[in-house]
């Protein structure tokens, strides 16, 4: 529905929507429509209409059901998740209507001739009934708790398992690996994510940058996403860039603004090679600066006239140490003397341990020497096809890199191709319902679930408890048993010393119950760094984590083996 108020929006109105990646289309709710306009109620596999169907045959399609969406097992290895794509699926949800155009699709496909009442149920069909609690987006959560509840008509809810786990699986897998790169290189280091050029096509792209954002990332080199999320971008020239200058004469414009003054430097160009030659005769440099590539230097000095309060400067192009770090230093040292200062370089190959501690002695060097304040802690970036094992390697060695740009392993998720988000039926008319399996990994926890996070002394989390919903609370400095949901032999009493539950409603349905706003980005990356820093550092390290505690209630417990032993067939031995 469009905005028909002819007032104008407030700067912070429009910045709030920015962060929402929001515009001004959205339902009566006020709740926007997904962000990407694929994300539509045919975002489905068939199966889920072929259901639907046989459910309105079957006069079973307002029968009230409960599912859980979860996964079975943490990602690349270790040993939590960040739990992303929430706001998408309430997206989704606030804005869920079949077209004509849709349901014409959709009587095409089904195959045989399907009676025209279920056409005309799947006209009047939308969310105003289903009922969503979920786990803040953002929090860190583990394996077999479910991350969001959805409850609903069985052909409604039916509908909505393919999108809402296509909006959480790469979500939540690629948050997790941003998460996991921003603990490997440290707080204080800056991290951009570089990767559209290497995602999954222009949806892989968008949804990259969103959550690599969530996950720690400082700032992103894709224009799309800065402008629809209100990420912060971060970019400078390529070697193409660089490569594409031949002399210095091709400068034709040489005059730079003082920055401080209103007198102007009518001759740069002259005042770089004029620096240059002093580092060339720099005698604490030792002769390591001898004659360096010409059209580098034309590239430098042309950014640097174009951008003299952001010069970055990729630097191998031809040779790092013997003409990009040379030539950079020559035109930091001149937009200096004019009032600016260099931002740093970019190294894009080789030893990056190396090269960045060699870079690093030059400019401190070159501080003492020329007595620019400064210089020695002038920013190193690295890129080149960067990922968590790099950056665990380059911290081993010992390096001076101040930021890293990381991309194709990152946005890709390289080392783990999906999550494994599954969405399972738990309940239906009241009725506990559970779904078996040889694999015990593979059974489900049956009936309407409270989740609680307990946590010790020292206030970090010590486990996760699903209880009935009817059971009372864990209380404070109470004593309760928490037990493995299907190995009778792991269970350990815990006193809590801080209660937190887990679920809130995003989606009330008709029940009127009181529900969640959907917060800014930047509060739910500032939710998944707040939960990191919460969590027990051995359940964080890389190699070999302790293994979180996902546990069930005593009364739970029971219940699921009563269940189980009353659903799964008896055998005969002949």
């Amino acid at each position: 529905m469009k905005n028909n108020d002819n007032t104008k929006k407030t700067e912070e109105e429009v910045t709030t929507m920015k962060e929402n990646g929001s515009d001004e289309n959205s339902s009566g709710r006020g709740i926007p429509g997904p962000t990407n306009p694929m994300v539509t109620p045919l975002l489905t596999d068939l199966y889920q209409f072929t259901m639907a169907y046989t459910y309105w045959k079957a006069g079973k399609h307002e029968e009230r059901a409960v599912f859980d969406l979860y996964f079975r097992k943490n990602p690349f290895g270790g040993e939590y998740t960040i739990f992303a794509g929430l706001e998408e699926c309430i997206r989704l949800i606030s804005n869920y209507k079949l077209s004509e155009e849709d349901i014409d699709f959709i009587r095409s496909c089904l195959h045989v001739p399907c009676e025209d009442g279920f056409f005309e149920y799947l006209r009047g069909i939308d969310c105003s009934d289903v009922e969503v609690y979920a786990i803040p987006e953002g929090s860190v959560v583990f394996p077999k708790v479910p991350l969001m509840r959805v409850e609903g008509p069985i052909a409604v809810v039916q509908l909505l398992e393919t999108p809402f786990v296509n909006l959480i699986n790469y979500a939540s897998l690629v948050t997790t690996n941003a998460a996991r790169h921003r603990f490997v290189a440290g707080k204080s280091k800056t991290l951009l994510e570089f990767g559209l050029r290497r995602a999954q096509g222009p949806d892989g792209g968008m949804g990259a940058s969103k959550y690599c954002y969530i996950g720690g990332f400082d700032a992103t080199s894709n224009v799309a996403a800065g402008r629809l999320f209100g990420i912060p971008l971060r970019g400078t020239h390529s070697h193409a860039f660089v490569s594409s200058f031949m002399t210095l004469d091709e400068i034709k414009d040489k005059s730079l603004r003082k920055k401080v003054s209103k007198s102007t430097c009518k001759d740069f160009v002259s005042l770089v090679q004029a620096w240059l030659s002093k580092l060339q005769r720099s005698k604490s440099l030792r002769g390591v600066f001898a004659e360096t590539n010409q059209s580098e230097l034309s590239a430098f000095i042309s950014y640097a006239l174009a951008f003299p309060n952001n010069f970055l400067a990729l630097v191998d192009t031809y040779d790092v140490i013997r003409s990009g770090i040379p030539n950079f230093c020559a035109v930091a040292l001149a937009l200096n003397e004019l009032g600016y200062k260099a931002v740093g370089i970019r190294l894009d190959s080789g030893d990056l341990a190396y090269l960045s501690c060699q870079a690093r002695k030059i400019f401190c060097c070159i501080e003492k020497e020329f007595a620019v304040s400064g210089f020695g802690k002038t920013s190193i970036t690295a890129s080149n096809d960067l990922n968590e094992e790099t950056l665990d390697a380059l911290n081993k060695q010992g390096h001076e890199v101040d930021a890293y740009g990381i991309g194709t392993y990152l946005v890709t998720c390289y080392a783990q191709a999906a999550l494994g988000i599954v969405f399972k039926l738990v309940e239906i008319n009241k009725q506990p319902r559970i779904k078996l399996s040889e694999d015990v990994s593979k059974v489900s926890i049956p009936c309407k679930k409270k989740i609680y996070r307990l946590y010790g002394k020292e206030s970090y989390p010590l486990v996760d408890i699903m209880t009935g919903e009817d059971e009372p609370p864990p209380k404070v400095g109470e004593r309760i048993l928490c037990r493995h949901p299907f190995e009778e032999s792991k269970r350990a009493y815990v006193v809590p010393q801080h209660v937190e539950e887990l679920l809130r409603c995003y989606s009330a349905g008709t029940s009127g119950k009181e529900t969640e706003p959907l917060p800014p980005l930047k509060d739910i990356r500032e939710r998944c760094i707040q939960q990191l820093e919460k969590m027990r550092p051995d359940h964080m390290r890389r190699l070999n984590p302790t293994p979180y505690k996902v546990s069930v209630s005593g009364k739970l417990y029971d219940f699921i083996h009563f269940l189980w032993l009353n659903e799964a067939p008896v055998g005969e031995l002949l």
